[in-house]
């Protein structure tokens, strides 16, 4: 178990000592940046999930650029190029800016509007707006598709490029051509602003009363290092509710560890996921200490839920400790490990795992259907209807009622 969570952690530290001679400046900046490439080469070789480096020669790549790398610019085109070669959009190098700024988020803070994408054949899309964010504000939705943005095309736009020009300076205008099934394209500007990563919430979405029996708890984010031991402190709160309702729409994932350790909240002796790399190790994580809650429990997933989301939503339903209710998640069954490149300040997202529900279920590019179905229109968020949390609120408190008739016989 210790070796599970210990890898769950996804951070780990590649030190790299570098022993150059001097006898131009110009030359030992040339041999740092080729063995920035050398080392990426290095670490996909030996950790990439695909042993088969999709279906090529990984050989090919590592001394093709030898004679072309001069400056840091140019190892990073090389090694975007490389990376392009695997057809993995989630395994991709992190230029230093770029990875400062996925360390602050991870702390807690970035800028930016804070939406969550990613890309799908060919398209940009967005997984998820966060919680209160200009994004969120401006009514971008789940599964938007980004046709442009400040009127550049995103065709053939990598997920990097396309983050790239949406991040910014507080208090810039970034516009976003949006392609949404069933409307016309619409272009939003959104004002960028300072985000700040709130990962658990108890906020109640507007105009929505809640039923005194029950207690809610939104989890926008498994990505902040505090994200499971705030959410146990609002848990416990909720001690005395008689049904626990749990909102993971939209939430894009983020630390394994997370997922894991609320799973272990509500599961006694049980499988919560496993885990298998490049060798077809299987690592197993299993419920270690005493749960906290036993109360009946409803999950609320859509299209947004992905990751860390599924982990801990496929834990819940395999283990039929609660049923989920809205749409299909999002289907992202995939592991990375983010490898700071050491002295570089750059940092690799490498895929080293897939992972598997508790019935051994691979949910990649599937995703995990929800117990009841229940869609969300646009009529419904122009008129701030949660039908989805209706739902939940309806089928948790007939499943109370259920559990006293039962428990008088």
């Amino acid at each position: 178990m210790k070796k599970i969570l210990k890898k769950a952690i996804l951070f780990s530290f590649v030190l790299l000592f570098i022993c150059l001679s001097f006898p131009a400046n110009n030359v030992a900046v040339a041999g740092s940046d080729a063995m920035q490439y050398d080392l990426v080469w290095k670490i996909i070789n030996s950790k990439y999930l695909d042993q088969t480096n999709n279906g090529q020669n990984w050989n090919r790549w590592r001394h093709k650029y030898d004679s072309k790398i001069k400056t840091p610019e140019d190892a990073y085109v090389a090694i975007d190029t490389m990376v392009a070669s695997l057809n993995d959009h989630y395994t991709r190098f992190v230029p230093p800016k770029e990875f400062a700024e996925e360390q602050n988020m991870i702390k807690g803070s970035l800028f930016g509007i804070g939406v969550q994408i990613g890309a799908r054949n060919g398209k940009i899309l967005v997984i998820s707006p966060i919680e209160d964010t200009p994004g969120e504000r401006a009514g971008i939705l789940p599964e938007d598709e980004i046709l442009a943005i400040d009127g550049v095309s995103t065709k053939d736009m990598t997920v990097d490029k396309a983050a790239d020009r949406i991040r910014g300076e507080k208090g810039t205008t970034v516009k976003l051509l949006i392609k949404r099934k069933g409307v016309p394209d619409k272009t939003y500007s959104i004002v960028r602003d300072e985000i700040t990563i709130k990962s658990i919430s108890v906020k109640l979405p507007e105009n929505f009363k809640l039923d005194d029996k029950l207690g809610y708890i939104r989890i926008s984010s498994f990505m902040g290092k505090n994200s499971g031991n705030d959410f146990e402190k609002e848990l416990i709160n909720l001690k005395n509710k008689e049904g626990i309702i749990i909102d993971l729409r939209a939430n894009s994932g983020g630390l394994l560890s997370n997922a894991i350790q609320i799973a272990d909240m509500f599961l006694d002796n049980s499988y919560i996921v496993s885990t298998v790399d490049r060798d077809g190790y299987k690592e197993t994580s299993k419920s270690r200490r005493n749960y906290i809650s036993e109360q009946p429990m409803v999950v609320l997933i859509n299209k947004g839920s992905a990751s860390a989301s599924e982990i801990l939503s496929g834990a819940l339903k395999d283990n039929q400790r609660a049923l989920l209710i809205g749409e299909n998640t999002f289907g992202k069954g995939l592991v990375q490990e983010v490898k700071p490149l050491t002295p570089y300040g750059s940092g690799l997202n490498i895929t080293i795992q897939k992972y598997l529900t508790p019935n051994g279920t691979d949910i990649n590019k599937k995703g995990i259907a929800p117990d009841i179905e229940v869609k969300i229109t646009e009529e419904n968020i122009k008129n701030k209807d949660d039908v989805q949390l209706k739902k939940a609120q309806a089928v948790l408190l007939q499943m109370i009622e259920n559990e006293k008739t039962s428990s008088n016989f």
